[in-house]
């Protein structure tokens, strides 16, 4: 395997590791309810940090999209806008569905469909090859370790009650949508590249070109995010809350916000050094990567320790599951 495709794969498992553990700090949160912690979290993570990233990597942005048409603009603020509202439904979905099936579902269409369809839309020809076949074999299995991760996480909390609200086939079609939704941050990276060509041509190294797209993404995801953080705001009276302390619960936040926004930057950077297939077979091992990272976090913080011991076997066999699924989809991507 090239050096080049090699460092890709150590960024996108870094970028896993930060994805992964990005929602630690939420631990240490006293005294904010969700929705406060979460709207500092959304500006920070969806609007400054983006802008920062892209004044100081790639400079210029007034001028790269002034270059760029309105269609250009468009297709990714709205896929950003897809991608935030699947952000508000994810919590919804496993409220109402349940842990196993909920995340199996959601994560599972989120994990196939931003594998695939840019590969169908920019790579057809794979299909054809014993290339793509171990594409398609090591997503086969990556969706099977999913499934029994999830699984597992089910039988761990078998104690917990669900959150009331809605029938059961309502609750699988939010789960089916977001899943459907989720992957639209990677489709709007994959298919939002005119912007990070236009920064090159302005002089930005074509590594750190791909920063330019994120302002544009993500002020997308930004809009649901708020609309639903308002929302609970209003309803709950929460707004009061901010008048309090608040260094420690806006630390917590931006520490979050710096996590996630570090995962989203160093996986655009990923794609660039896996080469062709980037956004497509690097989207599938950032979300193993993800997924491994977030339960193994899970289990050095102890929240496993009251278990079941077949709760944690096939939590294992869904890890060694997912294991074999990095290789098969890293040895596709040669």
């Amino acid at each position: 395997m090239p050096n080049l495709v090699m460092y890709g794969l150590a960024l996108t498992l870094l970028a896993g590791v930060l994805s992964g553990n990005f929602m630690l700090p939420m631990k240490f949160v006293r005294r904010w309810p969700w929705e406060n912690l979460w709207l500092v979290f959304s500006v920070v993570s969806l609007l400054i940090l983006p802008w920062i990233l892209e004044l100081f990597l790639v400079g210029n942005p007034g001028r790269i999209y002034a270059s760029l048409t309105p269609g250009q603009l468009l297709l990714p603020f709205l896929l950003g806008v897809g991608w935030g509202v699947a952000q508000v439904l994810f919590g919804l979905s496993i409220a109402r569905l349940g842990l196993a099936l909920g995340y199996a579902v959601i994560i599972g269409l989120g994990s196939l469909g931003g594998t695939l369809v840019p590969l169908f839309f920019k790579h057809p020809e794979v299909f054809g090859t014993a290339h793509g076949a171990i594409i398609l074999v090591g997503l086969a299995v990556m969706i099977a370790g999913i499934a029994v991760a999830a699984h597992a996480g089910s039988r761990r909390e078998q104690g917990q009650k669900r959150a009331a609200g809605g029938g059961y086939a309502l609750a699988l079609a939010l789960a089916i949508l977001c899943g459907l939704m989720a992957p639209m941050v990677n489709y709007s990276f994959a298919f939002g590249q005119a912007i990070a060509e236009h920064a090159v041509q302005l002089g930005a190294s074509p590594v750190c070109a791909g920063y330019a797209v994120w302002p544009v993404t993500l002020a997308g995801g930004l809009l649901p995010n708020l609309a639903y953080c308002f929302y609970l705001l209003t309803k709950n009276k929460t707004w009061g809350v901010f008048r309090g302390p608040w260094l420690a619960e806006t630390s917590c936040a931006s520490l979050m916000a710096v996590f996630w926004m570090g995962a989203i930057a160093v996986y655009g950077v990923a794609t660039v050094y896996m080469g062709a297939l980037g956004t497509s077979v690097g989207w599938g091992l950032f979300q193993i990567f993800n997924i491994i990272t977030a339960n193994v976090g899970g289990l050095v913080t102890r929240e496993w320790s009251t278990a079941p011991k077949t709760a944690l076997r096939t939590l294992y066999a869904g890890l060694a599951l997912l294991t074999v699924a990095t290789v098969l989809l890293a040895a596709g991507n040669r």
